[in-house]
């Protein structure tokens, strides 16, 4: 994981005021978070920003995720299949516009609570602990989208409706939320691991640059996080992948099993498939994601002091 950022410094007075945004921030959200509708301002903020960031990049970069689950799907030598590459999007967007407004919604006030209680040496552990929080949260939204999204991409439904209807009447409830002990497998390290590397990279960018940064520059490290992540957790997104879309057949009974049975029946490579894509897809979602995250927190920011200048 990313190493901390602090700064070594005699503590100049140009480096106090490139860190001076941040101090801020975090007294702006201390003195929030003692007054409960300030405090539900701050989700509704976070909420807004995930929402905008996570519904851009699913539109814009669907087809690449299309692929990348149609590599992980295909057993042995099946042939990828480049026909009906936005299969799923509609569905996939109801369901991600409220799973990111959860998922900000939640992680940024968790993350400014952490780094009031922790150490700012350990300010990495506020990211990490943040961004797992927050992907907990979200899965019960993100699982049941996961599903009915990759069996749309691997052709098994034609519309999300018929999809959940479907995945209902054959497998129960429970069918929407296969492959839920794989997805926070996944999920919970990818989404700490993302996140704590995107603000750690600020930090210490900012600290170095000795000013905030400008948009180019947050996509700019957001996508380095997305792309360094993504690599790593490939294996643990096939084995989510297979869980997800086996259906009734029930190949694999579990997580163990899975990866027992790939690795026999099709080697370890299998397990890195889709790599490529998958490093495309979040690198690209990730400068998507974060700078549009952080224009949108701004903006929201800015009309927010707006609102409360006019009040006074």
């Amino acid at each position: 994981m990313p190493t901390t950022f602090n700064e070594h410094s005699s503590g100049t007075l140009d480096i106090g005021r490139s860190i001076s945004h941040d101090v801020q921030i975090v007294s702006s959200m201390s003195k929030q978070q003692q007054n409960p509708i300030n405090y539900l301002r701050v989700l509704y903020e976070g909420a807004v920003a995930g929402a905008a960031a996570g519904v851009v990049v699913e539109a814009a970069l669907y087809p690449i995720d299309t692929i990348k689950t149609r590599l992980q799907a295909a057993h042995g030598g099946g042939k990828l299949v480049l026909r009906n590459l936005y299969s799923g999007l509609a569905g996939n967007l109801f369901g991600v516009l409220p799973a990111s407004a959860i998922f900000i919604g939640v992680y940024e006030p968790a993350k400014q609570k952490l780094l009031k209680t922790i150490p700012e040496n350990l300010s990495a552990l506020a990211h990490l602990t943040a961004g797992a929080v927050a992907g907990a949260a979200s899965s019960i939204v993100r699982v049941p989208t996961e599903v009915v999204k990759q069996r749309m991409q691997t052709g098994q439904f034609a519309s999300a409706a018929e999809a959940v209807r479907l995945i209902v009447a054959k497998e129960g409830v429970r069918g929407l939320f296969a492959g839920y002990g794989s997805f926070l497998l996944r999920d919970l390290p990818f989404d700490a691991i993302q996140f704590c590397l995107y603000e750690q990279l600020r930090l210490g960018y900012k600290l170095a640059a000795r000013r905030d940064l400008n948009d180019p520059e947050n996509a700019m490290i957001g996508a380095f996080a997305g792309a360094i992540t993504g690599a790593i957790t490939t294996p643990l997104d096939v084995i989510k992948t297979r869980l997800m879309i086996q259906g009734s057949a029930k190949q694999y009974n579990n997580i163990a099993h899975c990866i027992h049975t790939i690795v026999r029946e099709e080697g370890t490579s299998t397990l890195f498939k889709g790599m490529g894509p998958r490093i495309l897809w979040i690198g690209l979602g990730g400068s998507i994601f974060f700078g549009v995250l952080e224009r949108t927190k701004l903006l929201l920011s800015r009309d927010r002091q707006y609102s409360d200048k006019r009040s006074e």
